[in-house]
């Protein structure tokens, strides 16, 4: 997983964070009685989850237009003659099918 330094972007890693966290806040409230703990775990648990999907669509989009200009760029450059730009264009278009694969249980 690549850091993410741009606090406004979704991510899985500070997504899942909250949402482990989230679920031993609710616990904690659980067993101790405290509902405002309970009902806090619980909304951090579930923000925690919607931040994992928001960066795992954001990711198999990412990938869908590296597969795009991949393929785009292996066809110029198989048509030009340029091997180099070909493949380029096959490791990127590679690169979005992973990215993809990754990403695609979002919904």
């Amino acid at each position: 997983m690549s850091s993410n330094t741009n606090t406004n972007e979704p991510s899985k890693l500070t997504g899942q964070f909250h949402s482990a966290k989230g679920t031993v806040v609710e616990a904690i409230g659980n067993t101790t009685g405290a509902t405002s703990w309970t009902q806090s775990g619980q909304q951090e648990h579930a923000a925690g989850e919607a931040e994992v999907k928001a960066a795992q669509a954001k990711g198999y989009v990412e990938g869908t237009s590296d597969r795009i200009e991949g393929k785009y760029d292996s066809v110029v450059g198989a048509v030009t003659g340029d091997k180099t730009q070909q493949a380029s264009g096959n490791a990127q278009h590679d690169k979005g099918v992973a990215q993809q694969e990754v990403n695609k249980n979002f919904s």
